[in-house]
């Protein structure tokens, strides 16, 4: 009888990360794209580990699994999976804490620019032959020197605070736990109350969980008083944004622009207002998909796991339950 661990690869991970378990002489690992519930409560029910990226891991899936004592998620956020059960079988989460937070970071800077500077638009004027009419198009707003406000101050937000700080932006951070001193010394200054906060910022971007909290916690009365040139951007979790009352802020110019890169529902209904809002800019929960943070996520994925059965994974990368 074999003495190796089970391990379930749920979604295959960069070809990097694949090589560090496949190579492993302890590790036994079957790779599955079928991530029905059906399928996930069965393959799961003899495995030690397993890997998961966007697919949903309800309680239902591991309720039968007695062996599994790690679950190694493809990124920082872990909503898709469910806590609650995880914690009554003792199996721990682990997340790729030090794998995207410069891609997601170079992103919403990415997004920022192609809002204020209204790229596409301008794109479009010089394809269709409209070169002429440059003077009537609308006009774009600078960065420098803004308001921009950081919602969540984990690796992500300060890898995103020396980015804005690059363009010379006055940079503020809304996380109550983070210590003030913390954020002072890297740049920024700690703000408490968020309902005061927004109505002076330029640009609002959001890197916090989804949880009980945060869900809906920007909402139409909160957009109602920001600042007309006011930019938001999500490339977090979906579901924190209010996304019909987003789209009603916009449509009544409460704000500039959105950047969305997370949805409430994945892939979004056909029938989601911000599909046809011209004023958002819109990418498929890709913010980490270059192939340096692909490749390091899959590795660190696949590294959690190793190291968890040898008894080395470090405690930072395990969720607190």
């Amino acid at each position: 009888m074999s003495n190796k661990k089970k391990i379930l690869i749920i979604q295959k991970v960069h070809e990097k990360g694949m090589e560090l378990i496949n190579n492993h002489p302890n590790f036994d690992v079957e790779v599955t794209d079928d991530t029905s519930v059906e399928n996930l409560k069965s393959k799961l029910k003899d495995c030690d580990g397993a890997s998961i990226r966007i697919a949903k891991l309800p309680g239902e899936t591991f309720e039968e699994a007695k062996n599994l004592k790690i679950i190694s998620r493809h990124g920082v956020g872990y909503d898709n999976i469910d806590l609650k059960k995880a914690k009554e079988k003792d199996i721990k989460i682990a997340i790729t804490a030090n794998a995207n937070a410069v891609t997601v970071a170079e992103h919403v800077m990415f997004v920022l620019l192609n809002i204020a500077k209204r790229k596409d638009l301008f794109d479009k004027t010089v394809r269709d032959g409209n070169f002429k009419e440059r003077n009537k198009l609308p006009k774009t707003i600078e960065v420098w020197k803004k308001n921009f406000l950081i919602m969540g101050f984990g690796r992500i937000g300060k890898a995103l605070i020396k980015r804005c700080l690059g363009f010379e932006m006055n940079v503020f951070v809304y996380d109550p736990f983070v210590d003030k001193d913390k954020i002072e010394e890297l740049g920024g200054k700690k703000v408490d109350d968020l309902t005061e906060a927004v109505k002076t910022m330029d640009v609002i971007s959001l890197h916090m969980p989804l949880t009980d909290k945060t869900e809906n916690l920007i909402n139409y009365d909160l957009l109602k008083t920001m600042k007309k040139t006011c930019i938001i951007i999500n490339a977090a979790r979906g579901g924190i944004i209010h996304e019909e009352d987003l789209d009603k802020a916009l449509n009544e110019n409460l704000i500039f622009g959105a950047g969305i890169d997370v949805f409430k529902k994945e892939p979004p209904d056909d029938n989601n207002p911000l599909l046809k809002n011209e004023k958002v800019y819109l990418s498929p929960h890709t913010a980490a998909f270059t192939d340096e943070c692909m490749t390091r996520m899959g590795k660190e994925t696949i590294q959690n796991i190793i190291d968890f059965f040898e008894e080395k994974l470090e405690k930072s990368k395990i969720v607190k339950l």
